[in-house]
């Protein structure tokens, strides 16, 4: 007896698309999607390409019409539905480019909400490609099988930032003059929430104490090490999701 195959096929390449999904929209691609799914994938008509598109879970869809340049995808039907995503926010301030890029790849794959590139004093780079992010943030949704992408945010300062936070939100930061335990500090604020991390210098004396004068901030301590930035921020996103996330 043949045996059913699995459905869908777990080596289809994965899309994310601008396009709204439900059974039997026909999705034209073009561009860089296009020539990765017919010169790379070498897809044929009626293999299967597995679609998001960020709001209504994962889609089969069908290839047809494949030419040189472009090709339709037919959806057929739902293979996922949208994934509950964690209520959590990566606060960040701009680093080097390559580094600020695996920021957002790591956030996208461990969960994060919102990316929000945050202007400080002592920030190195004050320009940011967001447009790369954002390719990054769909490469790595494709990738690790998210049906959501994350929200990227302008780049804001922090005073503004500060000014116009909710009150019903926290703001955990790390604060490497000193703060509360990560573990204990998490478990005693449970909900919606956010992770500020500060850039290569840290944050300047001034920018501590504003910090700590909204009402929801709550200093951390990252542990004895002097972390990178990109480290401290995949570190911090990891222990919240582990405590407070989805990964409990």
């Amino acid at each position: 007896m043949t045996a059913t195959p699995a459905w869908p096929p777990q080596s289809a390449p994965r899309l994310h698309v601008e396009t709204l999904l439900g059974e039997g929209v026909a999705v034209p691609v073009d561009g860089n999607p296009a020539h990765y799914l017919i010169s790379v994938m070498r897809v044929k008509p009626d293999d299967i390409v597995l679609l998001f598109d960020g709001r209504s879970g994962e889609w089969a869809a069908k290839a047809r019409d494949i030419r040189k340049r472009d090709l339709v995808l037919e959806v057929v039907s739902r293979t996922k539905a949208p994934e509950e995503v964690p209520d959590f926010w990566l606060c960040c301030a701009p680093i080097k480019k390559g580094r600020i890029d695996l920021i957002a790849e790591k956030a996208c794959e461990l969960g994060v909400a919102k990316l929000q590139p945050v202007l400080t004093r002592r920030a190195v780079v004050d320009k940011l490609n967001l447009d790369r992010l954002h390719a990054h943030l769909v490469e790595a949704a494709e990738q690790c099988g998210r049906t959501a992408l994350p929200e990227l945010g302008g780049m804001v300062k922090l005073d503004a930032l500060l000014r116009d936070w909710a009150d019903d939100r926290w703001l955990f930061f790390a604060d490497e003059t000193g703060g509360a335990p990560l573990a204990e500090t998490l478990k005693a604020h449970p909900g919606p929430a956010a992770f500020l991390i500060g850039p290569e210098g840290g944050f300047d004396p001034a920018e501590r104490e504003a910090i700590r004068r909204v009402a929801k901030a709550v200093p951390v301590s990252l542990g004895p090490r002097i972390l990178r930035a990109e480290t401290a921020a995949i570190a911090a996103t990891t222990a919240w999701m582990t405590i407070n996330g989805d990964w409990r």
